[in-house]
């Protein structure tokens, strides 16, 4: 989603005027660490792997994107690896965006759209046997799970630096744009409403319209007005700052050392002659 889980507890900014490796390496308060939005974060983990495992299972998610999260974990990896590796020591807690009330509001609005809604959607359309609403909003739902899964499991692990973090959310958010355009079309174009219709099966047609298009409103939005212009960047700005205060740190740690190592050479002289 919008980085639905990443880490959005408040930060203090660093006082440039007083940089300590201490300081900046230090894992933050159990209460300030990442929270998952809903519930426990390992039922949420043991719920997403059941709603994967029954998604895969039904055949109803198309081959690509079953090779999708396969192509982006592999390439989360690499740029962890060679392009952003993490800093050493930086601990798993690296807040990217502050929490207030809106973004708060943003999440949870996020949340229903995006989760909540499409599935109750898709257990409709089993208890119905609407079998056309379940092929069309299965497969949002499987990379949805699968970034939620993904976005819980990197966020409490050293090796994935913040902009790597932050990629997890954009390229799934992508990828399920198209996939979201594809599920209007199913219910706008290639299913209609019965003529004897009664006004539950009205209710049922018209909300499934009305929710792919809200899904691909708000993640649009979400991918333009945020993930590229706000999210992504901010990254990039946690970590290379992260990066100028431990070489600054090495710097001074060199400086102050290399007095001490000076006058101790001055004082061995000293020590022979004695």
């Amino acid at each position: 989603m919008s980085g639905v889980l990443l880490a959005t507890a408040p930060q203090k900014e660093p006082d440039e005027t007083k940089i300590s490796t201490a300081d900046t390496m230090k894992p933050l308060p159990s209460k300030q660490r990442t929270l998952p939005l809903v519930g426990s974060l390992r039922m949420i983990e043991l719920q997403l792997v059941a709603f994967i495992m029954v998604f895969s299972a039904t055949g109803l998610v198309p081959v690509l994107d079953l090779v999708f999260p396969a192509f982006v974990s592999a390439y989360l990896v690499a740029l962890a690896s060679l392009a952003f590796p993490a800093h050493q020591g930086q601990g798993t807690t690296q807040e990217v965006m502050k929490e207030g009330s809106f973004f708060r509001f943003y999440v949870v609005v996020g949340t229903t759209i995006g989760l909540f809604l499409p599935l109750a959607y898709v257990l409709g359309g089993f208890a119905r046997g609407d079998e056309h609403a379940v092929r069309s909003a299965t497969p949002h739902l499987f990379l949805l799970s699968l970034q939620i899964l993904t976005e819980n499991i990197i966020s409490g692990l050293s090796l994935f630096s913040p902009p790597v973090r932050a990629l997890v959310p954009l390229l799934y958010t992508v990828r399920r744009i198209f996939v979201i355009i594809d599920w209007i079309h199913d219910v706008w174009f290639n299913k209609t409403l019965p003529a004897n219709a009664q006004l539950n099966d009205t209710a049922w047609f018209w909300f499934g319209k009305v929710l792919a298009v809200a899904n691909v409103a708000y993640f649009s939005i979400n991918l333009f007005a945020f993930l590229i212009p706000r999210f992504l960047p901010r990254a990039f700005e946690v970590y290379f700052r992260q990066r100028d205060e431990i070489c600054f740190k090495i710097a001074e740690d060199k400086r102050s050392a290399a007095p001490n190592s000076t006058s101790s050479k001055q004082t061995s002289p000293a020590k022979k002659a004695n």
